[in-house]
């Protein structure tokens, strides 16, 4: 053979390799070293927490700033510093792609092979394996989740039913009615209510006749305690609001939980029962913010993550029983910190999102009132040429398409414009295949290897668990 063919040949072989690899090892049910080896002690509590689309840049900065601002490690970091969390790498591919979306994301860890971008626990042949949570609750344990975007969208959903669309939340809404899980709380009141749905179905009517506690502001959540009935709380129409705006708008801190609210309840709720629970607990906003380009969004929702992460770091600790795994499903835009540590200290004063202060800005505005509300929200005045050129978005209904973005806001380009008041850039505005961080505390947590795929956690948790793997 030929030099050149040969390194032709080889290249060809490398990069076929690189497109059927994830499909691939979504046929292979689990690395045997989770198989064959024992937890040192038996988990009677899951708790698996996802900051959905943290990149490592996002979870580098948040601790960066929660130093900066606090004079200490955020959780996460601390667990580290501390030993007390087992770490690995994660790759997170689906059956279709190195770049997974989250329903694929989800699904692998909750019904342990990978599936195609856009479904839900249903296989490329079309085998539907049983849900994680399914299993956990046939084996007598109360189950649970918790967003802070709509509790139908596709992380929880990856651990709780089988769907050939992720977009199907209305109907995921009705899944969730039959199977009875114990508590599930976020967003999407879209999907539950008569005057929203398309067939008119009160869904949150149908759940209340059916013995559920049914919440709908924080107030009635708190006011509901720990409920001995399962527990809706659907608290926004679409996601929650992020939480940086939250924080500075007394109608909002009022009317809609934190997420480190929604985790205590749950958690007070799911624990009464004596053969314990699992509970997923997602940060769906941090996905969003890094989607919008948005660094208040990101990294204020990446801090309330941490919040919650130290409620439940202090229920294992004290259970003793519990095990606790942290993580992300994949890499979203990739940001960092590209500058001036006093640009970054600017995030620190923050009042409001980029969403915010766009979402506030029309047509009819000058540009002097463009950089009044950027001041007034950031704390920094951008130009007067940067106003006029935001402004024309709305002048000449030049939007943005992208996810999460209804009303084609001009997120990239006012990230491009704050990039040097921050010091923040971004590698783009969608999904990243990097391997990412994973993180397993308490009881089971020595079954983490260094490297393990998706698929991988579905069995990790089963065996922590001794709960045997069956379908239903």
């Amino acid at each position: 053979m030929k030099r050149r063919d040969f390194f032709r040949n080889t290249a060809l072989v490398a990069a076929g390799s690189a497109v059927i690899s994830p499909l691939r090892s979504g046929a292979t049910p689990g690395s045997p070293r989770l198989f064959d080896r024992e937890a040192k002690k038996t988990a009677k509590n899951i708790i698996f927490m996802v900051s959905d689309g943290m990149s490592t840049g996002t979870l580098s900065m948040a601790n960066m700033l929660s130093e900066r601002r606090d004079g200490k490690l955020c959780t996460w970091m601390n667990l580290y510093k501390e030993g007390n969390a087992v770490r690995g790498l994660m790759d997170t591919a689906s059956a279709n792609s190195l770049v997974t979306d989250s329903a694929a994301a989800s699904s692998s860890w909750g019904g342990g092979v990978r599936v195609n971008n856009g479904t839900l626990n249903v296989t490329p042949d079309g085998a539907r394996p049983t849900p994680i949570l399914q299993k956990f609750k046939a084996a007598g344990k109360s189950v649970g989740c918790v967003t802070t975007v709509p509790i139908t969208h596709a992380t929880p959903a990856g651990f709780c039913v089988n769907s050939d669309s992720r977009g199907d939340q209305a109907e995921i809404a009705l899944m969730y009615h039959d199977l009875r899980f114990d508590v599930m709380m976020g967003g999407g009141t879209d999907f539950f209510s008569a005057d929203m749905r398309k067939d008119k179905q009160d869904v949150f009517g149908k759940f209340a006749t059916s013995g559920f506690t049914v919440v709908k502001t924080r107030d009635e959540m708190l006011a509901a305690g720990v409920s001995k009935k399962p527990l809706l709380g659907v608290f926004h129409a679409d996601g929650l609001p992020y939480a940086l705006d939250r924080e500075h708008d007394e109608a909002l801190k009022t009317g809609t939980p934190s997420l480190t609210e929604m985790v205590a309840t749950a958690i007070g709720c799911l624990k009464q029962n004596p053969k314990g629970f699992v509970l997923q607990i997602e940060a769906g906003k941090v996905d969003w913010g890094a989607h919008a380009n948005d660094i208040g969004a990101l990294i204020y929702d990446q801090l309330e993550f941490d919040k919650a992460l130290a409620t439940v770091i202090d229920f294992a600790e004290k259970d003793g029983e519990t095990l606790v795994i942290v993580t992300t499903d994949h890499g979203n835009a990739n940001p960092g910190l590209f500058g001036a540590t006093a640009n970054f200290e600017r995030i620190m004063g923050f009042k409001h999102t980029n969403e915010w202060v766009l979402q506030g800005i029309d047509r009819d505005f000058n540009a002097n009132q463009v950089r009044e509300r950027i001041e007034y929200a950031h704390g920094y005045a951008i130009n007067a040429d940067e106003a006029v050129r935001l402004l024309s978005h709305y002048v000449t209904d030049r939007g943005e398409d992208g996810l999460y973005n209804p009303y084609k806001l001009p997120f990239a380009d006012f990230a491009e414009i704050q990039r040097k008041y921050t010091s923040i850039g971004w590698a783009g505005t969608g999904h990243s295949g990097d391997h990412v961080e994973v993180a397993a505390y308490g009881a089971g947590a020595d079954l983490l290897t260094p490297f393990v795929r998706n698929t991988d956690l579905h069995y990790l948790m089963l065996k922590a668990a001794n709960v045997k793997n069956t379908q239903i």
